[in-house]
């Protein structure tokens, strides 16, 4: 990765410091890429900044966040995502066709899109790269858009799923969804 793209490494002591205020420890290897290599770049298959510094949201973020809006009071859009609830989900879930019933997915569309995990990037608005810090799919990631959250795998048919390290290389080498043909 070209050094003019990427972001200063957040450092040992201040990434332990962000860890104690989310109540959690990110995952291998992210963890020691986001310390020692770089905390985020301007370059990359996400087209929203390319990928995140640990714990910003794209710019479009703010639209899901009201969207999965889940308390009385009105949204403000500065809702903190809580990273030390689990990730709920444990298998690709679409809700496309239950959208407008809201009783039915409400709890869980918020939980998917706030808890247990910190953004690395988003391909376009409404698109959202995930790495799960919480819950079962630790150190996993997972692709959320409108109406399906999936983990992420370079293929349809592959089922391993990938965590950071398969995700980035797949991203460095032009492979998985953004191989261009």
């Amino acid at each position: 990765m070209p050094a003019e793209v990427q972001h200063s490494p957040l450092g040992w002591q201040e990434l332990r410091a962000w860890e104690r205020r989310h109540g959690m420890v990110l995952p291998e290897p992210y963890r020691t890429f986001v310390a020692e290599i770089a905390n985020g770049t301007d370059d990359g298959p996400p087209d929203e900044g390319g990928l995140l510094p640990v714990g910003e949201k794209p710019d479009s973020w703010a639209f899901w966040e009201a969207d999965c809006w889940m308390s009385p009071e009105p949204f403000d859009g500065t809702a903190a995502r809580v990273l030390d609830q689990p990730f709920p989900l444990e298998e690709e879930w679409q809700w496309e066709y239950e959208y407008y019933d809201h009783t039915r997915h409400s709890s869980l569309l918020h939980q998917t899109y706030q808890h247990g995990s910190v953004l690395l990037g988003s391909d376009r608005p409404g698109e959202y790269w995930t790495l799960v810090v919480t819950g079962p799919h630790r150190g996993r990631v997972w692709w959320l858009r409108d109406g399906c959250a999936a983990p992420y795998a370079k293929s349809p048919s592959d089922q391993s799923g990938g965590d950071f390290l398969r995700w980035v290389r797949d991203w460095h080498f032009g492979q998985g969804w953004w191989r261009t043909e």
